[in-house]
């Protein structure tokens, strides 16, 4: 049997150990409830939940989501339920479960993010935090993502409010993505998710005007996955620090790809809108690749595309 668990993150209390690296990703997967009554929610790595806000938001207006080649563009807005119904509502449902739940978070200013990181810290259910820093369709939802300073502040306050594992997740909307995954590991984050959505639009030309209520929105899906793991593997050969790469993933042959540009774990987002099982379904494809290239544990493929590294047995030569 192919060893799939891994410790994402390692040092002390602020360790994350999976089963297996298939994650979903936040804003596709709810906060995991609705899912757990279609699927083995608990054969998974991780759950990220639905993005976190203090107050609840409404999200952006109608129509949210239109499909595009090979992917779709979304502007939900980060609607949500806020913290305090988390609090009261969900968490208690996360804290009996046994695969781990990670709070992403989203905030308008650095206090906004520190008073979330400090009322989720140790919160039973919570396993850790993925702050949100790069959300292309909300006002200034890129502020702190493309901005060096802002986000070595925001990352340093959170980091003084939590014990929690903190990933940051980086917006691919950036000319040097591994200067700026560096000034946000020098502030603190354990690791980082590698990346969310790029900016794009999309013209109903029936209407003429944009197709989407908000104007503009976030690409993901299969079109993105190339600029995903190209930005993967350029932080990995930067720095050491664990990455979750994200963005276009619907098979097992895409997470391994991810895994050898240098990701420690993926996470699924688009591919379950169409298939409620996409997540499951690339978990078996990476034990399936494993078996049939004799690779005896995920760790193996990480990094092993990386100059240097390409250790993982090849049977066809």
């Amino acid at each position: 049997m192919p060893n799939l668990a891994l410790d994402l993150i390692t040092g002390g209390k602020r360790s994350l150990s999976l089963a297996n690296p298939v994650m979903t990703a936040s804003g596709t997967f709810g906060n995991g409830i609705e899912y757990s009554r279609l699927i083995d929610i608990q054969s998974l790595g991780a759950i990220v939940s639905k993005a976190i806000s203090l107050k609840p938001r409404k999200g952006n207006v109608q129509p949210r989501i239109a499909e595009t080649a090979a992917g779709m563009i979304n502007s939900i807005g980060l609607q949500n339920i806020g913290l305090d119904a988390i609090l009261r509502d969900v968490a208690p449902v996360w804290a009996t479960w046994q695969v781990p739940v990670i709070a992403n978070i989203v905030g308008e200013t650095v206090r906004d993010y520190a008073t979330l990181a400090r009322r989720l810290d140790g919160v039973p259910g919570v396993s850790g935090i993925e702050m949100n820093i790069s959300c292309p369709n909300v006002e200034s939802g890129l502020d702190f993502g493309v901005d060096p300073r802002g986000a070595h502040e925001v990352t340093t306050a959170v980091r003084r409010e939590t014990g929690l594992p903190l990933i940051v997740k980086m917006t691919p909307n950036v000319t040097d993505i591994a200067g700026m995954a560096q000034t946000i590991v020098d502030a603190g984050a354990d690791a980082l998710t590698l990346i969310n959505t790029y900016p794009a639009m999309k013209i109903d030309i029936g209407a003429r005007k944009p197709a989407l209520g908000w104007g503009s929105g976030g690409l993901s899906g299969p079109a993105l996955k190339p600029i995903a793991i190209r930005l993967v593997y350029l932080v990995a050969r930067s720095l050491d620090v664990p990455i979750i790469g994200c963005g276009g993933i619907t098979t097992g042959e895409d997470a391994v790809e991810f895994l050898m540009a240098g990701a420690s774990a993926i996470q699924v987002g688009t591919a379950t809108f169409r298939n409620p099982r996409a997540s499951l379904d690339v978990l078996d494809g990476i034990e399936s690749f494993m078996r049939v290239n004799n690779v005896g544990a995920v760790s193996d493929l990480v990094g092993a595309s990386l100059p240097g590294r390409n250790l993982v047995p090849n049977p066809s030569g």
